[in-house]
């Protein structure tokens, strides 16, 4: 089936952010995923991976960061806080809105929501779970690091995918010993011969070997936490 789909806004201090609902068809209360973009913004891409995400049961919001805001001012703040590694950076913040307007939400299991994150998302969802405990697991692509890297020792349990080609694999194989030397669940992968945003089909870099076993990667390690 289907998933039901609609621009729905939620409310992040003083404002009204916007975001990308898929829903399951039917009546029950879902598994919730927050889906947070790269720096090209909510497009056509991570609507799609919300909408997939859904067609596995799970109620998903892909956040638009940009939405309301100057966009280039945006992306300076943005990369500023990459850079510094800070886990209470700009955006974060908006990132904990999204999650209590799901929680809030009828149709939503507060107990059971994820976040799903690509290359500045990816950064995004380990250091917001460095500061939420409200996630119960996140799902990392060629992300950067928190620093220091031990804040990961709060973290959610982390399936992190990430291409060998690029800057991000020293992330990842440095985010697993982490995860590993503070025994916090985790299955973490770099894919030989890939390159960044490989997940994304619609770019010049997309690497189909990867995209599909971090997706399945991706499932089994949420059904087994989110169910």
């Amino acid at each position: 089936m289907s998933p039901l789909i609609e621009t729905v806004e939620f409310t992040s201090g003083n404002t009204q952010r916007a975001g990308y609902l898929a829903r399951p068809e039917g009546e029950a209360r879902y598994p919730a995923v927050v889906v947070i973009h790269e720096i090209f913004g909510l497009n056509e891409n991570i609507r799609d991976v919300a909408r997939r995400l859904a067609a596995e049961g799970y109620l998903t919001l892909a956040v638009d960061l940009f939405a309301g805001r100057r966009r280039a001012l945006c992306m300076a703040r943005f990369m500023a806080g990459t850079l510094i590694g800070s886990v209470d950076r700009f955006g974060i913040g908006d990132l904990k809105a999204a999650l209590t307007y799901l929680a809030e939400r009828p149709d939503v299991d507060p107990e059971r929501i994820g976040a799903v994150g690509f290359c500045m998302g990816g950064g995004f969802a380990i250091a917001w779970a460095c500061t939420d405990p409200r996630l119960k697991v996140i799902a990392p692509f060629y992300a950067s690091n928190p620093r220091p890297i031990d804040a990961v020792a709060r973290s959610c349990p982390v399936v992190g995918s990430y291409p060998e080609k690029d800057f991000t694999a020293a992330a990842g194989r440095a985010l697993q010993r982490a995860l590993v030397r503070f025994g916090i669940p985790n299955d973490v992968r770099i894919y030989p011969g890939a390159r960044h945003s490989f997940f994304n089909d619609r770019g010049s870099r997309h690497d189909l070997v990867a995209t599909d076993d971090s997706w399945r990667r991706l499932l089994a390690f949420f059904a087994e936490r989110l169910g």
